[in-house]
């Protein structure tokens, strides 16, 4: 199986949150061949675990750890470059969801998403709005 995940279900990957559970047994009960990563995602994982800093949900040093762990695990995912087309996209997907609360680090992953969608077989998200507009599109 292949997978797109958002950043706010990665994150649950690597750091125990409301769903982890859940967003874990996908990987594991799931035989994953290739894990696929918007490349903003690199950026956006790094900024949630700085946030959950500043907000005290984590020390510096499991903020650091995590990091690190992450940078480890790069190799392992399939990143998609963000190009003209995803930009394009994105740029489309706020001129038509802007109004539901679509946001533009989301309106990338949800762009991304819809690139992927004839090589990927399942797209994870925690983010409600981001699932329920990608039902919207035309991706799955």
């Amino acid at each position: 199986m292949r997978i797109f995940l958002d950043t706010s279900s990665l994150i649950k990957l690597y750091h125990e949150e409301k769903d982890s559970e859940s967003f874990k047994n996908i990987i594991v009960q799931n035989s994953i061949s290739t894990i696929f990563l918007s490349e903003l995602t690199r950026v956006e994982f790094l900024s949630a675990l700085w946030k959950k800093l500043r907000q005290g949900e984590l020390a510096t040093e499991i903020v650091s750890q995590i990091a690190v762990w992450f940078e480890d695990d790069v190799a392992q995912f399939t990143f998609l470059s963000l190009n003209e087309q995803i930009i394009d996209d994105a740029c489309g997907l706020l001129n038509k969801y802007g109004v539901n609360g679509l946001r533009s680090l989301d309106s990338i992953q949800l762009a991304t998403a819809i690139a992927l969608r004839d090589r990927v077989d399942l797209f994870v998200t925690s983010d409600k709005l981001l699932g329920s507009l990608l039902q919207k599109t035309s991706y799955r």
